[in-house]
């Protein structure tokens, strides 16, 4: 796929009204630039150094060229000129297809979302007397945070003369809370009295981790 299919399938550009015209060689009026979420890359003729240091189409460093020479050698080679470090001395640019830079850059930005993605300690709580209803509502909940990798505190709230009853049949209640929650999970600490009465704090269970980055 070349640069007429990038530019129409992904992100901002700016043409001007010859974009009508054959862009199978690429000339100035055509691509002033595009924009990749925050970041300008200059392609071709809208790069603006007199000279690049050029990797080739495999990957080949082909050292310091004239940029009427970088284009030509991607121009031959039914590519694109993309500058892919304009502030180095001289910039850097790369002969590629703009859609397999565009995917590369998709790809490596999903990777550092995946790595950044920050664990919390969410909050549920459930009361005795809840309909049967909201407790799968919350269940839901709870195995929705799991999921996305995160810990999850289910507190049994109590009140009144719920915090004077059997201390088995409260924690019972609990427990037949877990036992509905669509997900796997592993018990991060057991139940034990709290504050609001009773709680316990679940993690997302090792085989169920290890299937999401498979």
């Amino acid at each position: 796929m070349g640069i007429r299919e990038s530019v129409r399938s992904l992100f901002a550009t700016e043409l001007t009204s010859e974009d009508s015209k054959e862009m199978g060689h690429y000339t100035a009026p055509y691509i002033v630039f595009i924009t990749l979420k925050d970041e300008r890359v200059r392609i071709n003729q809208s790069i603006k150094a007199k000279e690049l240091r050029v990797i080739g189409a495999q990957g080949e460093n082909l050292g310091v060229l004239p940029t009427r020479d970088a284009q030509a050698l991607a121009d031959e080679a039914n590519l694109d000129l993309i500058e892919i470090s304009p502030t180095a001395q001289p910039p850097v640019a790369k002969i590629m297809d703009y859609g397999k830079y565009q995917y590369e850059l998709k790809k490596k930005a999903k990777e550092v979302k995946a790595k950044s993605h920050v664990t919390e300690t969410k909050g549920m709580q459930v009361k005795i007397g809840t309909g049967e209803h909201d407790l799968a509502l919350k269940a839901r909940r709870v195995a929705e945070w799991l999921g996305e990798g995160h810990r999850v505190k289910i507190d049994l709230f109590l009140w009144g003369r719920y915090k004077y009853m059997e201390e088995g049949f409260l924690k019972e209640r609990l427990e037949r809370f877990l036992k509905i929650i669509p997900a796997e999970y592993k018990i991060g600490d057991e139940i034990k009295k709290s504050p609001k009465g009773f709680s316990t704090t679940l993690e997302r269970a090792a085989k169920q981790a290890k299937g999401d980055t498979e």
